[in-house]
């Protein structure tokens, strides 16, 4: 009779399946044995319970939840992905923000004639002359150019055609703190390895000079990254 019953189960099984192979994609066909190879090992692990052979039910039923996981059901585990996070660089002249899920960078003047407004309330002939404010501190000059590239196309060949140069750049603010490096990768101080490889991943998706970013920001966020590793 226990026979009989496996093989009704199983025999009913295969007939789903053979029906989703028939109208599903490879991927979906896939998740679809998953979930009926799951959902089989519990039945049957209910069939030898309720027999009272506990020593096959326990390790099956084990088994049959573990692939409804795999499947994406039952609680299976995934990663969590944090959203809304968004990093901070400051120089002597500007604090720059950009949001890790958009890639949107801000940005709010710190120094100069322009001193506590955004840079996006700036016009055009505005940001110009903060950019030539700049000049005299090399990194915020750097954060800058970083916002117009994604804001204003074509803007150096503008900006430049006065024939601008720069002047010398102010020494450098010294070795990055670990608050700073937190700030950077929009982490907080209890972050660990994995988060604080996985952050700069993410943010150098978005940065990389060869994805259309800013060597800067791509170059302090892997300073944060190490001083942070190193720290840990």
């Amino acid at each position: 009779m226990l026979y009989l019953v496996i093989g009704t189960v199983l025999l009913v099984a295969l007939l789903v399946v053979g029906q989703s192979f028939v109208q599903a994609n490879t991927a979906a066909l896939a998740k679809s044995l998953k979930i009926y190879g799951g959902i089989f090992l519990v039945l049957l692990a209910a069939i030898f319970a309720f027999t009272g052979r506990i020593g096959f039910a326990v390790p099956l039923f084990g088994l049959g939840l573990s692939v409804l996981g795999l499947a994406g059901l039952g609680g299976g585990y995934k990663p969590n992905k944090a959203s809304g996070q968004r990093s901070r660089v400051r120089t002597a002249m500007i604090e720059m923000e950009l949001d890790h899920d958009t890639g949107t960078m801000t940005g709010t003047i710190l120094a100069g004639g322009f001193h506590g407004r955004g840079l996006d309330d700036l016009n055009e002939q505005d940001l110009h002359a903060f950019w030539q404010e700049t000049a005299q501190d090399e990194q915020s000059r750097k954060l800058v150019e970083a916002y117009l590239d994604r804001r204003l196309a074509g803007w150096r060949e503008h900006f430049q055609s006065d024939g601008t140069e720069r002047q010398g750049s102010a020494a450098g603010a010294g070795p990055m703190t670990d608050e700073e490096a937190y700030q950077i990768l929009g982490l907080s101080p209890d972050a660990g390895d994995a988060e604080i490889r996985a952050a700069h991943r993410r943010l150098m998706m978005r940065v990389h000079p060869d994805q259309g970013g800013s060597s800067f920001l791509a170059a302090k966020i892997n300073e944060a990254k190490d001083t942070l590793l190193r720290g840990h």
